[in-house]
């Protein structure tokens, strides 16, 4: 017997009418949204979250399933956020301990003057931070920053190691915030200052791949070889259509490496972020001047390496007739049924597989690729496929696990993020290496 009252606002939930799998626990997407707030905020401050994980780990009930799977969840996003909070104010008590002499860096740490209010932070009363203060502060906006610095730099992983780096510069700078900025802004400055810093280190460069001897890559266009490009799972982007699917999209994360690092600050914070030009010129320490004439150059330069069918960075949610392709893609594998799989691929398909060298343009190229590890009677013959469908970068994906001949363990091998033309056909695939898999809820076996 399944729940029948949203667990949001204690309505009705709607009827099943012979639908499958778990059932709903929310009535509509506005409690389902207004839930995932509420477990983002922990409900206010950090009494009220840790009073919150007592409360939800008191109400758990054992039966129905359904029941104790949603209270087990919101527990457990409770609890990992408290984690996070503690361990930053750990890690900053830390840092206060061993460097007691450090200060900011005033012209790249420094909090901004722009007048913004912030309904997620309290406004400041001119109180020094500690550290468990400040820990709340940051956690409230960890995704966001995450989101940006994976914005700025294409890497998932990269994107983490600079949100920990982006917090560590604030802790320093933390006298110079005077609430003249909101916290949101001034850690937007802070985290852009050390993307930048970050770029100006690896000074990383946008390739084109190269044709490997003995393979037909098929006669398109070599794509272009960006080797740190990684997915970054939905579930730990901004809860916000606009960012999360609009301004993430895998292939505008590739056409963004190759801008300037500066040009692509200017273009993420005024366009994508929409801020104002002189909120960007405040986090880039310009002039809007500046700021103006570095979207002149990165606005035309970014639509020369979208696909010729988009005219700018606008994407929608996957359709329904995807999500059914994405299915036939996954069956299609695990029957090793090639016929089904040529059915679903366009034409002029592409497929990369960062960061190694592969690639093939067209699908007569990648159908050749791919016959030989689909044949059983094939001597590479890969094994026997099982998917796990996955959304990276509000796009379809999915994970892909093999059984070797003569195994009988499903590993973890590939997780495909998949780009559609306008027929529903796969347009572009990009495979990438499955270390990802636990950040997308994945098992690494089956």
């Amino acid at each position: 017997m399944g729940v029948d009252t949203c667990a949001t606002c204690g309505g009705p939930l709607p009827a099943r009418a012979g639908r499958r799998g778990r059932s709903s626990v929310y009535c509509s997407a506005a409690c389902r949204q207004k839930a995932y707030r509420e477990r983002q905020d922990g409900g206010g401050g950090l009494e009220e979250l840790i009073e919150s994980v007592g409360r939800q780990a008191g109400s758990l009930v054992s039966r129905p399933a359904s029941a104790l799977y949603t209270g087990v969840t919101e527990l457990s996003a409770s609890v990992a956020r408290l984690r996070r909070i503690a361990r930053v104010a750990r890690e900053t008590a830390d840092h206060s301990v061993t460097e007691p002499g450090v200060t900011q860096n005033p012209g790249a740490e420094s909090a901004g003057t722009v007048s913004v209010t912030d309904s997620a932070v309290t406004e400041y009363d001119g109180t020094p931070f500690d550290e468990t203060a400040f820990a709340v502060l940051t956690e409230s906006h960890r995704r966001e920053i995450r989101a940006h610095c994976y914005r700025m730099t294409g890497s998932y992983d990269d994107a983490e190691d600079l949100v920990q780096e982006t917090f560590l510069r604030a802790w320093r700078a933390r006298d110079g915030y005077q609430g003249r900025a909101s916290a949101r802004t001034w850690l937007y400055r802070i985290a852009t200052n050390a993307c930048l810093d970050f770029q100006r280190r690896t000074a990383r460069r946008p390739q084109t791949y190269e044709p490997l001897p003995g393979m037909d890559h098929g006669t398109g266009e070599p794509p272009a070889r960006i080797t740190w490009l990684q997915p970054c799972p939905d579930d730990e982007l901004p809860d916000s259509a606009a960012e999360s699917r609009e301004t993430v999209e895998l292939v505008l994360l590739a056409a963004l490496q190759h801008l300037p690092a500066r040009q692509r600050a200017a273009l993420v914070l005024r366009d994508l972020l929409g801020l104002t030009a002189a909120e960007t010129a405040q986090a880039l320490d310009t002039s809007v001047a500046s700021v103006n004439s570095a979207l002149q150059r990165a606005r035309p330069a970014l639509r020369e390496h979208l696909p010729a069918s988009r005219t700018d960075w606008t994407a929608t949610p996957p359709t329904d007739a995807e999500r059914a392709a994405l299915q036939r893609y996954m069956t299609a594998a695990e029957r090793l049924d090639f016929d089904a799989m040529a059915e679903l691929l366009a034409e002029d398909v592409t497929l990369t597989m960062p960061p190694n060298p592969f690639w093939f343009t067209g699908r007569e190229a990648l159908l050749a690729f791919l016959r030989p590890s689909l044949d059983p009677a094939s001597p590479v013959f890969l094994g026997h496929w099982r998917h796990l469908p996955a959304r990276a970068n509000g796009q379809l994906a999915a994970g892909g696990y093999v059984r070797r001949p003569g195994t009988n363990v499903y590993r973890a091998q590939v997780l495909d993020v998949l780009r559609f033309d306008g027929a529903g056909r796969i347009a572009e695939i990009t495979s990438f290496e499955p270390h990802l898999f636990p950040a997308f809820g994945l098992p690494l076996r089956l």
